[in-house]
């Protein structure tokens, strides 16, 4: 299963990083068209929200650079100011959330009775698909934004793994594929049967039943919901922690 998770990041972070400057652009958009109404909680890093964190730093540096940092100044505060990132969830329902700083992953942890544990690991958004928009006087396209998901559901006793490759859209969770390991017990690693068929070539009865089955445990539409808005603040905190990071490197 190592192998095969270590395989997926890679597949994943690699389609993330060739879409990586359409969706900042997208994003940038997006945020251009929203009414900020988030605001900082208690707890939150100060360094993502003091207004005008650096208008009074004495900059001893060449005009170039000191043009460079006054740019970048300018966007910490414009990022901090028009719509300031909170405190990123630690929770959702009956899953522990882990924030994974400086990182395009998030993990969340949670169990299922007395013998599953569950592990949810997901991207940043890392895709799109372009959706006419809605209403009368609607004109032209939207964005509806991927993130892809990876669900590992073990057995206590450590005897087996079921592994689900998801997609989450904005109100929608999809499984494409579905592994399952088993431990040996000869050498207690890991080993990789035949993984089965695409999610969309198995019958519709039993993909309703693997549906039936997640929603149980809690891996459902509402999920994708909470993963969507976590991960819109995540890319803001990420934005602004980039910027900043970028700032000391030039002031130094």
């Amino acid at each position: 299963m190592y192998r095969l998770i270590c395989s997926a990041r890679r597949t994943i972070l690699s389609s993330s990083s060739s879409f990586s400057k359409t969706q900042f652009h997208f994003l940038q958009c997006h945020r251009s068209h929203r009414t900020p109404s988030v605001q900082p909680r208690i707890g939150t890093p100060t360094f993502l929200f003091r207004s005008r964190p650096y208008s009074t730093d004495v900059i001893t540096k060449s005009p170039f650079e000191a043009n460079i940092l006054r740019i970048l100044c300018s966007e910490i505060d414009y990022q901090s100011d028009y719509a300031p990132p909170h405190q990123p969830a630690t929770k959702f329902n009956t899953f522990a959330v882990e924030d994974r700083a400086g990182e395009q992953w998030m993990t969340m942890n949670g169990k299922f009775g007395d013998s599953e544990d569950i592990k949810i690991e997901a991207t940043m958004f890392d895709g799109f698909v372009s959706v006419p928009r809605v209403g009368d006087d609607a004109t032209g396209e939207d964005a509806r934004l991927h993130i892809s998901v990876i669900v590992d559901i073990s057995k206590r006793d450590g005897s087996k793994t079921a592994q689900f490759i998801c997609s989450a859209w904005p109100d929608t969770l999809e499984i494409h594929n579905v592994y399952v390991f088993s431990t040996t017990s000869r050498d207690n690693k890991l080993v990789r049967p035949y993984i089965g068929p695409h999610f969309g070539k198995l019958s519709g009865e039993l993909r309703r039943a693997l549906h039936e089955f997640l929603k149980a445990r809690g891996v459902n539409d509402e999920l994708s919901v909470f993963l969507h808005e976590y991960m819109m603040n995540k890319d803001r905190i990420e934005l602004i922690g980039w910027l900043c990071n970028l700032k000391s490197f030039v002031e130094k």
